[in-house]
């Protein structure tokens, strides 16, 4: 018995042991704790593959996803292997936005004086100052610290800090470089002259300048002058400061809590997400002096080739604490690219069990960096339980506007080696248009319509030179397209147009949903190709409802629009429009037993051709285009159809000339016919 007993105990506190073991640090005495790893594979924009959806945090570097042969090998979700998997991020993010961040200067003093911090650098034979103004407590200390972007608690109600006797500590960025205006002459560049304004961003730079006033923290605790707890030093900063205070944060693990409030693109926003939902701050449209210069070649169709986003910026804070607000009143911060992002970020700290030290707030009803009362709250639980160590603390946090944002379409391929988006399911209400169908003698005066063989149904358009209004939307039903569409139900609609702007200065279109105003939807460049993009969702009641498009800036192209209670944008050029008749390659088809396969029209093909088939029955329908030897080119369906006849348009633009076989392939029937590819 004493034995079982003896064994008992022994497996017992094994178990224990093991647990505490694994329960991963609230902070750290280092920078960073990855400085030894060595640099993942950073290839050149060319060599990289496009990747949709977000990329897996917990996947390793590697060049292309087809060496992904084994998803369990590939990634690693143990806690063990995070420090170097954060070393990886950190490094794609240096090397594709902001530049590298130096380490630990060669020579670097503090002192401590009359309220002011001072810090003494010497680097490459030049040296700085960076001066910090300190809020003290009274008392002997140690005491928790927050450090604020530009003030001593960034946005954030002081009281908060100063009721809980936290010293609150100001880092003047300017000191490092000066905002929106660098130079190489500023401080930072004049130490690090391979660091120029070209190939680094301010944010490097000022995350580097942050990292250096928690040195001078530790020099002067060491010395006596400067009693700061260490162990419990807090981040936060608003809006551009935001950005700042999350950059601080993540490459920083001596930070135990990271507020960034209301940061926007470049900040908590994911950039692929942002590029699908209309007029925010895109990484094509942010701000040249805060990131470097070759990261803006990843703009429009190329922010796909990212290696990372800014859901692992987040990600690299854990196991640390990070709470972010966001507000939704103001569109140009992409706080719906910000759930998703954060959202996405959450699920690292949930895999390590940690889930209550990330947080997030994106409630709107504020003015933009007013911190509203009714948010104080979670705010005081998160400063509590990781600046004062109250374990009891709530900071289980997850208050957004977006609730009936999807945000599991962009992290489902997570764990596998196949980064795509996940096929729509079926039972959509969808209405397709074609914007030239709306077209007449009255706006005509306003918009172009231009034969494009490149564009759905052959035609698109836009608008007129004279007709550009930056201001103002006019109500003027000779400047307006209109669609009207009837939707069944009262559902949350989502409105994609089919666009083409080639460049920032012909990006932009004002619209509105039935009576309400006219929204402004700028940034919408798409490097010169044909995209889906979403410009807004709206409840739509049972009954009839207009989407109406005024002019703003030519030589923005507008092709086609789906209104939609499908979450997903469409793929290629969609459904066709029924206005506009059945294709006459659906026309051609003369069912077998109810399945059958249409000649695609035309035929021989140029660039598009459109391909029919029939089902007697709702049904999985694969349509598969294939080369002559077999092998699988592209394919075009892969969902349920409901009963009845179908179309869909293939995009042979990029093919060689020659034969190639399309096949549809449902439960039933296999059917197969050629088609033919002429040459250019």
């Amino acid at each position: 018995m004493k034995k079982q007993l003896s064994l008992l105990l022994i497996l017992l506190s094994s178990v224990l042991i093991k647990t505490y073991a694994e329960k991963p640090p609230l902070v750290y005495t280092v920078e960073n704790t990855g400085a030894s790893f060595p640099k993942p594979v950073l290839p050149t924009i060319d060599q990289l593959p496009s990747i949709g959806p977000l990329p897996d945090p917990f996947m390793w570097s590697a060049t292309n996803p087809s060496t992904w042969t084994d998803s369990t090998t590939a990634r690693s979700t143990k806690f063990s292997d995070w420090s170097k998997r954060r070393a990886e991020i950190a490094w794609e993010i240096q090397n594709y936005e902001i530049g590298t961040k130096p380490v630990r200067p060669d020579i670097i003093t503090a002192s401590y004086s009359g309220g002011k911090l001072t810090i003494n650098i010497t680097q490459n034979g030049q040296s700085m100052t960076i001066t910090s103004a300190v809020a003290l407590p009274s008392g002997t200390g140690p005491f928790p610290a927050i450090i604020g972007m530009n003030s001593g608690t960034g946005s954030l109600p002081s009281a908060v800090f100063s009721d809980r006797n936290i010293a609150r500590i100001t880092f003047t960025h300017d000191q490092v470089t000066t905002y929106n205006n660098p130079s190489n002459t500023d401080p930072f560049y004049r130490l690090y002259p391979n660091q120029n304004i070209d190939n680094s961003g301010q944010y490097g730079a000022w995350a580097w300048g942050v990292s250096r006033i928690i040195d001078g923290l530790e020099i002067c605790k060491a010395n006596g002058t400067l009693p700061i707890d260490l162990k419990h030093i807090a981040v936060t900063g608003c809006s551009y400061a935001g950005k700042m205070a999350l950059f601080a944060g993540a490459f920083d693990e001596r930070v135990a809590l990271t507020i960034p409030e209301e940061s926007g693109g470049g900040g908590v926003a994911a950039w692929r997400v942002s590029e699908t939902i209309g007029s925010v701050e895109k990484l094509g449209s942010t701000s040249h002096q805060w990131f470097s210069e070759g990261m803006f070649s990843f703009s429009g169709t190329n922010t796909a080739k990212l290696p990372m986003d800014h859901h692992e910026l987040c990600a690299m804070v854990a196991p640390r604490a990070l709470l972010i607000y966001g507000n939704p009143d103001y569109g140009w911060l992409a706080d719906q690219s910000g759930h998703v992002s954060i959202i996405a970020a959450r699920e690292v700290w949930k895999k390590f069990g940690i889930e209550d030290r990330c947080g997030y707030t994106i409630i709107g009803g504020h003015s933009h960096c007013a911190f509203p009362v009714s948010q104080q709250p979670e705010l005081v639980e998160f400063v509590d339980k990781f600046l004062l160590g109250d374990t009891t603390a709530n900071t289980i946090v997850t208050n957004s506007k977006f609730t009936d944002v999807d945000h599991t379409r962009w992290i489902q391929w997570w764990g596998t080696n196949n980064p795509v988006f996940p096929v729509p399911g079926a039972g959509y209400d969808s209405h397709w248009i074609e914007v030239e169908r709306l077209l007449n003698a009255k706006n005509s005066t306003k918009w172009n319509l231009v034969d494009d063989a490149t564009a759905s149904n052959g035609k698109y358009i836009t608008v007129k030179k004279q007709a550009t209004d930056l201001s103002v939307a006019s109500n003027d039903s000779t400047d307006l397209i209109v669609a009207t569409i009837t939707v069944p139900k009262d559902d949350s609609y989502n409105i994609f147009a089919l666009i083409n702007c080639a460049t920032f200065d012909d990006d932009s279109f004002w619209m509105k949903v039935d009576n309400g105003s006219f929204v402004n939807y700028n940034g919408l460049s798409t490097g010169g190709a044909w995209l889906w993009k979403s410009f807004t969702s709206a409840l739509l009641t049972a009954g009839e409802h207009t989407i109406t498009f005024c002019h703003r800036e030519d030589g923005a192209k507008l092709d086609k629009l789906c209104i939609t209670n499908n979450p997903y944008a469409p793929d290629g050029f969609g459904e066709p429009d029924p206005a506009l008749g059945l294709p006459s390659a659906l026309k051609h088809i003369n069912a077998f037993n109810g399945y059958d396969l249409g000649q695609n029209i035309p035929n021989p093909v140029n660039n598009h051709t459109t391909i029919g088939f029939e089902v007697p029955i709702e049904t999985y329908v694969s349509l598969e285009i294939s080369d002559l030897s077999g092998a699988k080119i592209k394919e075009l369906a892969g969902k349920n159809y409901k009963a009845g006849k179908h179309s869909v348009i293939f995009d042979a633009s990029n093919l060689p000339a020659g034969f190639y076989i399309y096949t549809m392939t449902t439960g039933n029937q296999t059917i197969s016919k050629k088609m033919l590819l002429e040459s250019k």
